[in-house]
């Protein structure tokens, strides 16, 4: 395995990665909110942490990537009633969505997407856990974090807790006990989708979902958690002291990775504010690697800033550049096969190409230094100039020695990918089960009309589905190719 250096948002230092129980990885990653659809900002969430997850694979390790969905939330439930939609309905149709722009971005190390309200029970054990280990308290069927009994909070962001409160009391709203707690549990209101919990019905807080899932699927402590910069506050400081003081182990996660956000004239892009320019539509205008290219040409932790369409025009012109030798050795290489004959390279050249292949993980492996292996590979691309116009003559063995370092690129980046990188039936299969996944929580939750609908759409696209008790599966119909 190679030894790599991560910078972690908590120590502020670059260090040296060793896993908890290596060659294992446990890394999760904060995902969608799915109330409305994906935006420019959201894809570089995805592509950053798919190109660490494949780098880790490359290295020997054996990551387990969770990226969770929060399926209800305030916004949700308001978006939901602004459309006379169910709430859980809405998150599965938008999830779905982002699982087609993911696969058409070549986001594939994702190994589970948990969502919240598939984890209702580890989330009340959680909360009972810290009500009875003095953490929490109980107010008016709702249950708060009381911050103030957690020594640590606020090492992460730099956050202090007296500048978190108001001058007056009069501005805690009523039942918490000081401003800074944080709900964990809301007590239920009208019409909104609600759980049994022992403090009565709701639903959970923002941030006790994260944890749950995480105490469940890794245990007390894992390795890495990944997500956007503006969640450090309050969101992951809120996720350090819930696990923590529920367990009593930590740290939670051995290393914190921010990534920057993508902003418009230096401000966040965000729904809310009205800026934001809608992922499918940059994937529909200009391709989805140049979309990747885009987010992998800057080191992760730096601010994007998004200047319209000409970002993405810009990054399109720069990927077809850069992938222009690669096509045509590819080109060949499907045609003739690595069994073709011809002239060999000579010895230095193959060891240049093996040089810039090493090169490319040294860049990768210290802080996943994307935008390095990026200017490698366009130095590769300019030194292949000599090259190009001999392809013809050059034995499979050299052509493929030449390409090495694409591959890499296409192994780890995730770039200079063609539509059957995947087989059909593979992205097909993976589309389908996200379906079906939505269509059996619909079920589950007595939305039959959800589910016929989804069912219905998916006879359309050509495939049949057969109920197994509470399992789905699906075929093509006769005529309907995989």
């Amino acid at each position: 395995m190679r030894r790599f250096t991560v910078y972690d948002t908590l120590s502020r230092e670059t260090r040296l990665f060793v896993p908890l129980v290596p060659p294992k990885v446990g890394l999760f990653v904060c995902g969608l909110t799915p109330y409305d659809d994906a935006h420019i900002g959201h894809g570089r969430i995805g592509v950053v942490f798919d190109s660490v997850a494949r780098a880790l694979t490359r290295w020997g390790y054996r990551p387990f990537y969770v990226q969770n969905v929060t399926n209800i939330d305030d916004r949700l439930i308001a978006r939901g009633a602004e459309s006379g939609t169910n709430p859980l309905v809405l998150a599965d149709r938008h999830f779905l969505a982002w699982t087609l722009a993911m696969r058409e971005l070549g986001v594939t190390s994702v190994n589970y997407y948990p969502h919240a309200t598939d984890f209702i029970p580890e989330i009340v054990h959680q909360i009972q856990s810290l009500v009875e280990r003095g953490f929490a308290y109980p107010a008016s069927g709702s249950v708060y974090y009381e911050v103030a009994k957690f020594d640590r909070y606020g090492r992460l962001s730099g956050q202090k807790v007296e500048e978190l409160r108001p001058g007056s009391r009069a501005d805690v709203e009523p039942g918490k006990r000081a401003p800074e707690d944080f709900v964990l549990w809301k007590a239920a209101r009208p019409g909104e989708p609600s759980w049994d919990s022992p403090w009565g019905p709701g639903r959970p807080g923002w941030h006790i979902e994260d944890t749950a899932i995480t105490v469940r699927l890794f245990g007390p402590r894992y390795d890495i958690h990944g997500g956007g910069l503006d969640l450090k506050f309050p969101h992951h400081e809120a996720e350090i002291a819930q696990a923590e003081a529920a367990t009593g182990e930590a740290p939670l996660v051995n290393f914190w990775m921010h990534a920057g956000l993508v902003s418009i004239a230096g401000e966040k892009m965000s729904k809310s504010l009205g800026n934001s320019v809608l992922l499918q539509d940059g994937i529909g205008t200009f391709g989805p690697m140049a979309v990747r290219f885009y987010y992998l040409n800057a080191h992760y932790r730096s601010p994007l800033d998004f200047v319209g369409g000409k970002s993405l025009e810009e990054a399109k012109v720069a990927y077809e550049r850069l992938a222009g030798p690669f096509d045509r050795i590819s080109e060949i290489l499907a045609r003739d096969g690595l069994e073709r004959s011809g002239r060999d390279l000579p010895p230095d050249a193959a060891r240049a190409a093996s040089s810039c292949v090493e090169k490319l993980d040294e860049a990768m492996a210290t802080d996943f230094n994307t935008r390095e292996a990026i200017a490698l590979l366009f130095g590769w691309s300019k030194a292949m100039a000599d090259w190009i116009p001999h392809v013809e003559s050059l034995s499979g063995s050299a052509l493929a020695a030449l390409g090495a370092p694409y591959r890499w690129g296409h192994e780890v980046l995730g770039l200079f990918r063609t539509d059957d990188s995947l087989p059909g039936g593979e992205l097909l299969g993976r589309v389908v089960a996200v379906a079906l996944e939505a269509r059996a929580r619909a079920r589950a939750r007595g939305d039959f009309a959800e589910a016929d609908r989804i069912r219905d759409a998916l006879g359309l696209a050509g495939l049949a589905i057969e109920d197994e008790g509470d399992r789905s599966r699906w075929h093509a119909r006769a005529g309907n190719p995989e």
